[in-house]
């Protein structure tokens, strides 16, 4: 399994190459994607994770299918999840697959900002607050080459511009402010 890089990782401060179109069904990029799912899935904290950090400077992100489960939706309504998105409660959860975003770009940002916690899987255990917008629509290709677009508020809003970051380079300690370590409880 790949291991997710952290912050001192030189791909992570590149501008990600796009994948032209022709080659997103290809072995090679089918096989990345099945790479981040799997990287993903081992991080009972992570929400999303970008091509970079686990060495691809490649424009794609994966957001975890978890995040539209009722499951996970109920658990942040019902304040389960803890300030890093990990479900407190031993429930069992549903599986959902993951959303791919090939080439990603964000195609429209709500004027509307607010400051909202962020983490990040290649910055452990540092956590801080960022302003983004509210709301935010993409435009990307699936695992399949299909072009689509998405608009999202919330959490998911803040996954699109979290990870469009880092496919040029940007990690949210860049721009977060009151950054403190929280190591993870046992």
């Amino acid at each position: 399994m790949k291991k997710i890089l952290q912050q001192k990782e030189k791909v992570l401060r590149e501008i990600a190459r796009e994948i032209p179109v022709a080659d997103i069904k290809t072995k090679k990029i089918q096989n990345i994607l099945k790479e981040m799912s799997q990287a993903l899935l081992n991080q009972d904290d992570g929400v999303a994770l970008a091509a970079p950090q686990i060495g691809y400077s490649l424009r794609i992100f994966v957001v975890s299918g978890k995040i539209f489960s009722d499951y996970f939706v109920k658990s942040q309504e019902e304040g389960l999840l803890n300030e890093n998105n990990v479900i407190k409660s031993t429930e069992k959860k549903e599986k959902i697959k993951d959303l791919v975003f090939i080439n990603p770009k964000i195609s429209k940002l709500s004027r509307d900002k607010e400051w909202v916690p962020e983490g990040c899987l290649s910055v452990r255990w540092l956590y801080g607050n960022t302003f983004r917008s509210k709301k935010a629509t993409v435009t990307a290709y699936d695992e399949n080459g299909k072009k689509f677009v998405r608009g999202a508020s919330g959490l998911l809003a803040q996954i699109f511009q979290h990870e469009t970051d880092h496919l040029v380079g940007t990690l949210f300690i860049d721009h977060a402010k009151d950054i403190k370590e929280e190591l993870p409880t046992k």
